[in-house]
């Protein structure tokens, strides 16, 4: 375990009430294929390694992070999250499903149609306190020639708490990441293609209205939309050029947080929810920051 000064670029000085000045980088493990999908268990990590199929688990002892695998194959899963009775939520790229792992570890499948075609590749999810589930439907793990491409659009979709499946938005490039305020009544989506953030109303019945766009985020440095998380004020933690941004609930761009690896997704941890997971491309960072997230 490895750890640095921080690079932040600052946009607006608010942000030293979120993110501390002279916060530290720890690097806490590396060596992977492409991480992904973080999610915080009570007392350790899960995360996505895509191409190597599998999902890790990171602990902590006394002497140090320990890395073990916690399911191969993965169906190279992308993101996870935990419902609201702590069963790990998977999104599987190769299978083209979103599961669900039973306390007893068997896997359970949510989600693997619409209307009769295979979905493309769930790739982030997300659970509102109703237990009903949200997650993106790019394609980006179809494989030429091998996987075919069954329906025309790239989707948003929720799983309602009695199983069925329904189309919230059609209209996306690449949607992506996704969360939701800390009142739950907005929904954030980015699509990575067009590199920006889109906000919806959550109605109670927990479809979605009023498509407005946040933030426009094409700006000339690699990297781009992706994991997107929530702190408990209400900003948003977004992948994007040059590292992961730290915006405002207003659309605000307060800094751009910048990692010697380009992270992909984040996740908030440890016991005060005060830590932020990176997943960045190779390796596994924390950062401990002042305002907590949203526990799950």
């Amino acid at each position: 375990m490895t750890a640095g000064n921080l690079n932040v670029e600052v946009h607006d000085q608010a942000v030293r009430n979120i993110l501390p000045e002279g916060a530290i980088l720890e690097q806490l493990a590396t060596g992977f294929g492409f991480t992904e999908g973080p999610v915080w268990c009570g007392n350790y990590l899960l995360f996505s390694d895509i191409p190597k199929n599998r999902i890790i688990k990171l602990q902590f002892f006394s002497e140090g992070p320990n890395v073990t695998t916690f399911r191969y194959p993965s169906g190279n899963a992308n993101g996870n999250t935990l419902d609201g009775s702590q069963r790990l939520l998977s999104c599987e790229h190769t299978t083209r499903r979103v599961t669900r792992t039973e306390t007893d570890g068997n896997i359970k499948v949510l989600a693997e149609n619409y209307q009769g075609k295979r979905l493309n590749s769930p790739n982030d999810i997300v659970v509102r306190s109703d237990g009903s589930i949200y997650f993106t439907d790019p394609p980006y793990g179809l494989r030429n020639n091998t996987d075919w491409k069954e329906l025309t659009f790239n989707g948003v979709y929720r799983i309602a708490p009695d199983g069925q499946l329904y189309l919230l938005a059609d209209d996306f490039d690449r949607p992506n990441g996704l969360a939701f305020s800390p009142d739950e009544k907005i929904l954030y989506v980015n699509d990575t293609t067009r590199r920006h953030i889109r906000a919806f109303d959550v109605n109670t019945d927990g479809s979605i209205k009023n498509n407005r766009i946040l933030i426009d985020m094409a700006f000339p440095e690699p990297g781009a939309p992706d994991g997107m998380k929530i702190d408990r004020d209400g900003h948003i933690y977004c992948t994007g050029p040059g590292g992961f941004w730290i915006i405002a609930p207003d659309g605000k761009c307060l800094a751009v947080v910048k990692p010697p690896e380009l992270p992909a997704n984040m996740a908030w941890g440890d016991s005060d929810w005060r830590s932020l997971y990176l997943t960045a491309r190779t390796s596994i960072y924390r950062i401990r920051m002042n305002v907590p997230g949203i526990p799950l």
